[in-house]
């Protein structure tokens, strides 16, 4: 199957583009500029996903289409917004789609999307499901926890931060839960989708089997590592609350509060979704190890 993919260049992406490598697929990948590409079944098509005049013809010839653009945080000044890489995005690569007379769709959202979402990073994603469940496409929708892999932000943020000293601000009680996802296992559930017709019309959370803390992550990164628990001091969360909002216009400040609010709401599903996929997701302990291991 020759599968156009947006968003094929990222972190997720790689994974996703490996897996659909080794059942055989072709790809034809969207990227902003095309960089040296000796892979077979490989192809790069230059394009920028919020301008459809630049990527239509790309999906001609294509059987299906998959959407994995969409970003963690918001940056105005340079055009990079939930509106535009979630919503119009989106909008974008259906309208292609159809055009180009493809038929499957596979979309990536988030777990905690929701019709009463508080964050803007989730009301964005809901309206993007919308856009997708109006449409006359076969789709697929997945709902990933936090994902991690070799080249994750979150976990690697969080142990470069333990690399420098053993000290970890924690951000009210830390008792928030995540229950995060191998890449690995979110690209094999996107190649499986694709060869099971009953997941058409469906959304996914997907999630992996260990159910954390946020403090209990930041032991598990530590202990990856090689190294002791960290020192959690607890910034209280009314305070932060006050700071957050000034300090985020900085780039390089590392949380805003949509972030702060996608954690705390926690981030955690039932795991139904290995009823379909029949398969078990990668442990996070061992996961975290193979990429960790002697780092610090």
């Amino acid at each position: 199957m020759k599968i156009f993919v947006a968003g094929g260049t990222g972190f997720v992406g790689g994974h996703l583009k490996r897996e659909l490598l080794k059942r055989g697929h072709e790809l034809r990948l969207l990227v902003h500029k095309r960089g040296a590409n000796g892979e077979s079944g490989v192809e790069q098509v230059e394009g920028d996903v919020t301008r459809p005049e630049s990527f239509e013809q790309a999906l001609g010839g294509c059987e299906a289409a998959i959407n994995l653009v969409g970003i963690i945080r918001e940056f105005p000044s340079r055009g990079v917004t939930f509106e535009r890489l979630h919503v119009q995005a989106t909008a974008n690569v259906l309208a292609a789609a159809g055009k180009a007379g493809i038929r499957r769709y596979l979309h990536m959202s988030a777990l905690g999307t929701r019709p009463d979402a508080v964050s803007a990073y989730h009301k964005t994603k809901y309206r993007a499901e919308e856009l997708v469940r109006a449409s006359n496409l076969s789709w697929t929708i997945m709902r990933p926890s936090l994902i991690y892999g070799p080249r994750d932000a979150f976990i690697n943020m969080l142990a470069a931060q333990l690399r420098l000293a053993p000290l970890m601000p924690i951000i009210g009680d830390g008792r928030y839960r995540l229950q995060p996802i191998h890449a690995d296992d979110v690209a094999r559930c996107f190649a499986l989708a694709l060869e099971m017709p009953e997941t058409i019309g469906q959304f996914f959370e997907l999630c992996g089997n260990d159910r954390l803390s946020y403090d209990e992550l930041l032991d598990a990164v530590a202990a990856a590592m090689g190294k002791s628990a960290p020192l959690k001091p607890h910034a209280p969360l009314g305070l932060m609350k006050l700071i957050i909002p000034v300090m985020q216009q900085l780039p390089q400040f590392p949380i805003t509060m949509d972030q702060l609010q996608m954690l705390i709401e926690e981030n955690i599903c039932d795991g139904r979704w290995k009823l379909t996929f029949r398969f078990e997701p990668r442990g996070f302990r061992e996961g975290i190890r193979e990429y960790l291991r002697g780092g610090g």
